[in-house]
Parts: C-alpha cells; structure tokens; sequence
C-alpha cells in the first residue's frame, strides 16, 4: 500500500505563486497531479514518471513545473503566474504500474487527500 500526503496549498493573489509538495510512502511509477473544483470533474494538472519525462494539461503548460526528488520521496508542483481559474483542491496520486507520465486518472491507484488552493483577484 502507497500512501501520498499532499501540503504547500494556501491562498495567494492572482499572478502569485505557491509550491506544492506530495510525500509518497513507498516506491511508485508515475505520479500525478491532479485537481478538482467545487461542481467540476477532477481533472490532471501534470505527471512525471521515474525517469523524469513529465507532461502537463495545456492550460497550465509554461505556468506550472512538475519534479520529484527520490532520495525525498518527494514530488513538488511549481504553480506561478496563478489565475483565479486554477482554484481547486489539489490532489497527488501514484500509480502501480509502467505507464509514463499520463494524465488518464484511471490509471492512478493511489490517493492523497488533498490540499486547497485558492487564487483571488
């Protein structure tokens, strides 16, 4: 059993930034970021996979940076140039097998709990 722990969420000014971090239990694939918005579908955000090939959603392209540091078991998403639009909670998930860096939330067998970021003109 993996076990994710989202933190670094927090409310900031339009055009602000913030830093999330995801600290995974055990060794993982592919992790991914994933968020969801009050009466939304929960939709990805970014992935990396063990080898460092990342992938992100267009609307955060060029604003967001995904990384991971294995001696920390940490992953961390970069989030500048934050738009009111980019409020949700913010969810990191694993999965359990060879897939890359994917976006397909199906795929993804372990959750956080999820951290809230709110963005405000």
């Amino acid at each position: 059993q993996v076990t994710l722990v989202e933190s670094g969420g927090g409310s900031v000014q339009s055009g602000g930034s913030l830093r999330l971090f995801c600290v995974v239990s055990a060794y993982t694939y592919s992790v991914g970021w994933f968020r969801q918005a009050p009466g939304k579908e929960r939709e990805g955000v970014a992935a990396i996979d063990r080898i460092g090939n990342t992938y992100y959603a267009v609307s955060v392209k060029g604003r967001f940076t995904i990384s991971r540091d294995g001696a920390k078991n940490t992953v961390y998403l970069q989030m500048s140039s934050l738009k009111p639009e980019d409020t949700a909670m913010y969810y990191c998930a694993a999965t359990d097998q060879l897939y890359g860096a994917t976006l397909i939330r199906s795929l993804y067998k372990f959750w956080g709990q999820g951290t809230q970021v709110t963005v405000s003109l």
